[in-house]
């Protein structure tokens, strides 16, 4: 099965975020609302997945933009 947004509905994609994501109301730290957040591009066909998950690592590497967000690296 694809993930690409051509090959996709916006449901489809929904559905893809929150299975790779788990239980968002479930997380002990506060991440999780922000890693639905930093997906809302992919599910809206802006961005792919992939694209959004190479700006989270460049992000992640250079330390650029992570000291607002505590211990949580999602903000993008």
């Amino acid at each position: 099965m694809s993930i690409l947004i051509k090959d996709t509905t916006k449901e489809e994609r929904e559905k893809i975020v929150a299975e790779a994501i788990g239980n968002i109301n479930g997380s002990c730290d506060g991440c999780m609302p922000g890693l639905a957040e930093m997906y809302q591009e992919y599910i809206d066909g802006k961005k792919e997945i992939r694209e959004i998950n190479m700006q989270f690592v460049a992000r992640y590497e250079s330390g650029s933009g992570m000291n607002d967000r505590g211990n949580c690296a999602y903000s993008i």
